[in-house]
């Protein structure tokens, strides 16, 4: 029977999960922010080098491809071993990595640097980081996740705009040094701050690779669950990648402003949404965890019409309106996306499960930028956005559907939160 470590729980004082929150908000910040500097200075990038947006879309695929077959692995090495040290480890690697970026100069050294390297180091970052949360986080678990959550709005609206202006004015390679440079600084400071696992009743997993696969996969919940959230990642990656160039072109504005305008209405929504999802989120539990996702699936069908709206809205004022509308929506359903999951999946391998959820996501979401760069050509990259509304509708009547026939067969039978 798995036990918490009493002496390590007497030693973490009861302010240590707020610390830890902070110190994890400043990671995914960082990890969030990194990933996004390449779809800002894109339009500098293709004059520079010659690439076709076909080539460009295949660089950020890259990055979602190897972050999606990486995940699962930093899943079951985030329930084996320390998760302080795989986060810092990670934090470390990818910004090192970013660091790199900037000295590219050719389509393969943005393939190895920025697609394998970068995407390789965040792979190991949100499975630990999530169930380390968790596990200090009981009554306000979805608020916590929430919070964590917003570092990627944060981190994806001020990198638009400050790896903008530093590339207008300076150069791109600029802007991935700036970045990479701070992630360093944070990853000395997260390793030296961060205690020990063990406390607040961490358990310990010893079980092996396959027999824990087949325990997650074999819950339809988890496997429906998964679904919607692919769902979801397609079109965020999606969106994340060309929305800057799409406000570029159609309205021309400039880099600095294309790359803030394009994130910063979206992700003040969501800012707002997941908030208010994780209140929410908590409360309706107390009845049942089903609650979680119900609203995940209501969240996704709303948000649908929105992004429609995007690709064929008349006005930079209906563009913004829809952004906002389309975030606030997305943050209710990001809210819930790692509280859903542990509602039927056990403690001991939540990182696991994480990971395995992450990696069927981010393997199906990465064909999204070079999707939608192959069809630009054809349809126009409004039309080709527009249509991303589909997924959102598709995967909301997945998470339904594992909400309404097998929820209650396959949550944990005792769940602390």
């Amino acid at each position: 029977m798995l036990k918490p470590n009493i002496s390590q729980l007497n030693r973490v004082s009861p302010r240590y999960k707020w610390e830890l929150l902070l110190l994890l908000w400043l990671a995914f910040f960082f990890n969030q922010a990194d990933r996004q500097i390449f779809s800002v200075v894109m339009p500098l990038i293709k004059v520079d080098l010659s690439l076709t947006d076909a080539e460009l879309g295949l660089i950020s695929s890259v990055l979602v491809w190897t972050y999606g077959l990486l995940v699962p692995v930093a899943g079951f090495v985030g329930d084996l071993f320390s998760k302080k040290n795989i986060i810092a480890v990670s934090l470390l690697f990818w910004s090192l990595a970013t660091l790199g970026t900037g000295l590219c100069s050719t389509l393969v050294q943005f393939i190895l640097l920025r697609g394998v390297a970068t995407g390789g180091g965040e792979a190991f970052y949100a499975p630990p980081a999530n169930a380390l949360l968790s596990s200090h986080h009981h009554r306000t678990r979805s608020l916590a996740l929430a919070i964590h959550q917003t570092a990627v709005y944060v981190g994806i609206v001020l990198s638009g705009f400050i790896a903008g202006y530093i590339a207008e004015r300076y150069g791109w390679h600029k802007a991935f040094f700036c970045f990479g440079f701070l992630g360093v600084i944070l990853a000395i400071v997260v390793f030296k701050r961060l205690k020990k696992e063990g406390g607040i009743g961490e358990p310990v997993r010893h079980s092996p690779f396959w027999p824990t696969f087949r325990e997650i996969i074999k819950k339809p919940t988890v496997v429906f669950l998964t679904l919607g959230f692919a769902c979801m990642v397609f079109v965020n990656v999606g969106y994340l990648t060309w929305m800057p160039s799409f406000l570029i072109e159609k309205y021309g504005l400039s880099l600095a402003n294309a790359g803030f305008s394009s994130m910063l209405y979206h992700h003040l929504g969501a800012f707002v949404g997941v908030i208010f999802g994780g209140f929410l989120s908590d409360r309706l539990t107390k009845r049942s965890g089903v609650f979680r996702l119900l609203l995940q699936a209501v969240a996704l069908l709303c948000g649908a019409p929105f992004i429609y709206y995007l690709g064929v809205a008349d006005s930079a004022v209906l563009l913004y309106t829809s952004l906002f509308f389309f975030g606030v929506f997305r943050g209710v359903y990001d809210a819930n996306i790692f509280a859903s999951l542990f509602e039927v999946v056990r403690p001991q391998i939540r990182s696991s499960a994480s990971g395995i959820m992450l990696m069927f996501a981010f393997l199906t979401g990465a064909f999204s930028p070079y999707l939608l760069g192959t069809l630009k050509p054809i349809l126009g990259l409004g039309t080709s956005i527009s249509w991303l509304w589909v997924s959102y509708f598709v995967g909301a009547l997945f998470i339904a559907t594992g909400a309404a026939f097998f929820f209650n067969r396959d949550k944990v039978a005792v769940n602390e939160s």
